[in-house]
């Protein structure tokens, strides 16, 4: 079982479904709650690690050792306590009715939000970027930043958003990268002027291009340009990118889910830029 605090006093223990702040953490599941108190959920074991080991501040954090999944929940509360978070233990059902995920593993953060700007970006000597415009889902936004993590990227850039950054989704399906990849949300125009000055060339993936991705250097400076599950790349992406590519498709589908898309490219350039 959890352990007595540091400061000699377990933690308040909520049962009550009609407590506030049970029916506060409902409310962040949406969009517009979430923005005006300036948070957003964390939920998961692996997800509430990486804040912490990324030092990202979590406000309060939730437990529920009737939902634990393995041993090592109570450390990483403890964790969380020594880093400065509220502990508040909820019953089961409690627990339950505020958690996304339908099997919960009974830890649950808040964070606040934050923004980035474009010069907030470290780039490494050979920048390399990754560039989505207008995602729509927020489990392959998730799995994009996932992506790109493991690809080494200096950062993500979300141009024209359509979902928002800091849906429970898109936390839980970076499986907690979130907090590892330098993120900024910008505008298209933006963007382009900012490589520009940067000497990033862009290279924009659409199935008119007649280009293969393969036969493309994708060394040097260089940003990877992504578009929307539905509609692709915008004209303004098509008409301002440096060099458009295409993945080849020998079946029937004329394209790839965006995550997958994106993930491909982005490991032709990691093996390009190895060898």
């Amino acid at each position: 079982m959890y352990s007595v605090s540091s400061v000699g006093h377990p933690p308040e223990k909520i049962t009550s479904l009609q407590n506030p702040r049970v029916k506060h953490l409902v409310k962040l599941r949406d969009r517009r709650p979430r923005d005006e108190a300036g948070v957003f959920m964390v939920e998961g074991y692996r997800q509430i690690r990486r804040a912490l080991e990324k030092d990202a501040t979590l406000q309060e954090l939730y437990f529920c050792p009737d939902w634990f999944l393995g041993e090592n929940e109570n450390a990483l509360i403890n964790q969380a306590e020594e880093a400065g978070a509220l502990l508040i233990e909820l019953s089961k059902d409690a627990f339950a009715k505020v958690a996304y995920r339908e099997r919960p593993d009974g830890l649950l953060a808040l964070a606040p939000q934050w923004k980035r700007s474009l010069d907030d970006l470290t780039l490494a000597e050979v920048p390399f970027l990754l560039v989505v415009e207008a995602i729509e889902k927020p489990g392959n936004l998730g799995t994009i930043l996932r992506g790109a993590d493991a690809a080494g990227c200096d950062g993500v850039i979300i141009c024209d958003p359509v979902t928002d950054v800091f849906n429970p989704n898109v936390v839980r399906a970076s499986t907690g990268v979130l907090f590892s990849v330098p993120l900024v949300v910008s505008e298209s125009e933006q963007v382009h002027a900012w490589l520009k000055t940067k000497g990033i060339r862009t290279v924009a993936t659409t199935p008119a291009a007649e280009k293969l991705y393969t036969d493309t250097d994708l060394c040097g400076p260089m940003a990877i340009i992504m578009g929307s599950e539905q509609y692709g790349l915008s004209d303004f992406w098509l008409n301002n990118a440096d060099q458009p590519v295409r993945i080849p498709m020998a079946g029937q589908a004329d394209s790839l889910n965006v995550a997958m898309a994106t993930i491909i490219t982005l490991f032709e350039a990691v093996r390009q830029r190895a060898s």
